[in-house]
């Protein structure tokens, strides 16, 4: 797929600042993951989902599940931009005494529908909750963001096969498809294609997306679903890292250990500079 991502808007420059002020706290934190999400998920929080933070439980909300959940510094800044929870909450990330953990824990952080990180998973709970809120006759739809990586696990196609079966229109599948993985690249690992192809066969109504085209995913999920019998599923082409052009595609920013002050700075600086490196060597 050909993408035209345009430049880093300043909404999308804050809420990477956000992932780096927690980076700074906890020193460390998948930075390549956090990055590639974060767009898809600024679009669903801002644009698309209903929900109303001082009612995380309110039970007509729309409920969005990051299936990868190693991916959690995005949503972090999400909720804390909302006000699930204040933002200088984000500078305790893995601390002791904190609510925010290296994954998102349903059971201390308001707004996190799922616990994952135990990849393969959030499809099925997803699953589950779109088929409660059609029993109740809910109009609440169900999002889960999955890593592409993570759709190595059968668990994953298992969930996709029952949700065509039930056509489970309320249910949408979006793939942060940033073609890589913790120790190489999805085709070396385990080539996913002919992705959209497998989708299909398995009943979803299927779109490819820029992930970081916003004009883009706004229009398109703000049209789902993509048809009144299926669930949908959306590839989002996304960069591993995308903001910081020394760290996408990097696999020594999948997961960053003992972040230094001077690769703050390099962050930083590559965000003003919208997405681009502004430092030799970073």
């Amino acid at each position: 797929m050909t993408t035209t991502t345009p430049p880093l808007d300043a909404r999308s420059q804050d809420l990477r600042r956000l992932v780096v002020r927690m980076l700074k706290g906890a020193r460390r934190g998948h930075v390549g993951s956090a990055f590639s999400a974060i767009d898809v998920l600024r679009v669903l929080y801002d644009d698309v989902l209903r929900f109303d933070p001082k009612r995380p439980k309110w039970p007509d909300r729309d409920r969005c599940i990051l299936s990868k959940g190693h991916g959690c510094l995005a949503l972090y800044a999400l909720l804390a931009d909302k006000g699930y929870f204040p933002v200088s909450e984000l500078d305790r990330v893995c601390a002791a005494d904190g609510i925010l953990g290296g994954h998102p824990d349903a059971t201390k952080v308001p707004g996190v529908e799922a616990s994952t990180g135990a990849l393969g998973h959030g499809l099925s709970i997803g699953l589950g909750m779109a088929l409660h809120l059609r029993i109740v006759k809910s109009s609440a739809k169900v999002f889960v963001v999955l890593g592409d990586g993570e759709c190595n696990e059968g668990s994953v196609w298992e969930a996709a096969m029952c949700a065509g079966k039930h056509r489970m229109a309320n249910l949408t599948a979006v793939v942060d498809y940033n073609k890589h993985q913790a120790y190489g690249s999805t085709r070396e690992v385990q080539d996913l294609e002919p992705f959209t192809d497998k989708w299909r066969a398995f009943g979803f109504a299927v779109r490819e997306v820029d992930g970081h085209n916003v004009g883009d995913l706004r229009t398109l999920f703000t049209s789902l679903p993509l048809d009144p019998d299926k669930p949908t599923a959306i590839i989002a082409h996304t960069v591993k890292g995308k903001g910081a052009a020394f760290a996408e595609n990097n696999m020594k920013w999948h997961h960053k250990n003992k972040v230094t002050d001077q690769e703050v700075e390099n962050l930083l600086a590559a965000i003003e500079a919208g997405g681009q490196s502004c430092v030799s060597g970073a």
